[in-house]
């Protein structure tokens, strides 16, 4: 989730704790009960959203990383082919006497 819609979703989450307070037809007692579900809904998709976080950042890093290891193993198949072809150079060359 992006910081705009983190943002948003704080503001909404206290517009709407705001109006339920002004405008609830409950008794105190069912008000806190309404806001202490309504907070733990809120701590949910928290919790929710931070592992979906963590997860997304998991895979990019694994991707990364399988993206480096292939990237190795290219430059150093490169490179050793780079030296085959010059041990072959180096073969064809006739000898130059002394």
């Amino acid at each position: 989730m992006n910081r705009d819609g983190f943002a948003n979703f704080i503001f909404g989450l206290g517009v709407g704790l705001g109006a339920g307070l002004l405008l609830a037809p409950r008794s105190g007692d069912e008000t806190r009960q309404l806001l202490k579900e309504k907070a733990d809904e809120g701590t949910e998709y928290l919790k929710k959203q931070t592992a979906d976080l963590r997860d997304n950042a998991t895979d990019l890093l694994d991707k990364g990383r399988q993206a480096l290891d292939r990237q190795r193993d290219q430059v150093a198949d490169a490179m050793a082919a780079g030296r085959q072809a010059y041990r072959e150079k180096v073969e064809e060359m006739p000898q130059q006497p002394a």
